[in-house]
């Protein structure tokens, strides 16, 4: 896979990072369910820019 095809999963992985951190914060009221959202999300998005 090549770097423009990794940056743009990584670009595409970032929206749902926002937005949905931003619903998962309304809704729990706190930031600890929004960091290990986004650490799993992270994760993911590492798992497929690797292969």
């Amino acid at each position: 896979m090549d770097i423009s095809r990794k940056l743009g999963i990584l670009v595409f992985f970032m929206v749902p990072a926002i937005i949905g951190g931003g619903i998962i914060y309304g809704m729990a009221g706190s930031y600890v369910p929004v960091a290990v959202y986004e650490i799993l999300l992270y994760l993911f998005a590492g798992a497929i820019v690797s292969k």
